[in-house]
């Protein structure tokens, strides 16, 4: 009975996403006020600073980078795509994938221009923003392919799109808890994708805090489960992650734009 439960709470999740709008959800998240980047409290150039730190500081490093659930945003590989050779997106919805196609094409008709997060980028690797477009090239160059996944499989991606000894890492932006029904569906889906990723691989999971909700287009209202730090902390454990590093990020109040409830984010 529990697993039937399950079952209908992740297709109601599902039928949830039917109206995502990318363009939208673009517009919500990924403009002013909180891709500010003369700011230095605004959302997105705190993540950016935190996936760039976390790509050059430690011992995350190899030959595969796997996103799980890109969306339809490529902020989260910026910097990934200096230190792997490969690069696999990935996302449930095909009208995301067509949103990476559009910008991996490079034939116009990108609902964000992504030049200002190129730019950004390059000057937190110390490189002049005129250098956004050898980045570009480059991001464009070592993505291998955009693929289907659904984290709440066992094996979320088809069984050939890995080699059998799994990605060397994982990113993760914003995906398990807005998927998720509920806390129980988050901890399985955190331990679906674990399957992925080589032993001694690094997972890089970016999350909302505190969210019970967020707009992924006009009137579609999808609900996230809402988490806090030792929840976070306490999930990874269970399933099977060892945490290295937490970090942790406040919205100022004229974030709170009305897109969602978001209180904070936690890498």
């Amino acid at each position: 009975m529990e697993e039937k439960g399950a079952e209908k709470g992740v297709a109601a999740m599902a039928a949830c996403y039917q109206g995502f709008d990318p363009a939208a959800y673009l517009q919500y998240n990924y403009t002013p006020p909180r891709a500010d980047f003369e700011r230095k409290d605004s959302i997105v150039p705190w993540k950016l600073a935190c996936l760039h730190r976390a790509f050059t500081e430690g011992d995350v490093s190899g030959e595969l980078l796997v996103d799980i659930g890109s969306g339809p945003t490529l902020y989260q590989v910026l910097s990934g795509c200096e230190v792997f050779n490969k690069v696999l997106l990935t996302d449930f919805l095909e009208v995301n994938r067509q949103e990476l196609r559009g910008w991996l094409q490079d034939e116009g008709g990108c609902s964000l221009d992504w030049t200002p997060y190129l730019q950004h980028v390059c000057k937190l690797e110390g490189r002049r923003p005129s250098a956004w477009t050898e980045k570009a090239a480059k991001l464009r160059q070592v993505i291998m392919d955009i693929v289907p996944i659904d984290v709440h499989c066992p094996q979320p991606l088809a069984l050939d799109i890995l080699p059998s000894a799994g990605a060397d890492c994982l990113v993760s932006c914003f995906c398990l808890e807005s998927v998720s029904p509920d806390l129980a569906a988050f901890i399985r889906a955190l331990g679906h994708i674990g399957r992925l990723l080589r032993p001694g691989g690094h997972l890089l999971l970016i999350g909302a805090l505190g969210e019970s909700y967020y707009f992924g287009g006009p009137g579609v209202k999808i609900p996230v489960v809402p988490l806090n730090e030792a929840q976070v902390c306490a999930s990874l454990k269970e399933s099977g992650y060892t945490l290295i590093r937490l970090e942790v990020y406040t919205l100022p109040q004229d974030m709170r734009v009305g897109v969602d409830d978001v209180s904070g984010v936690f890498l």
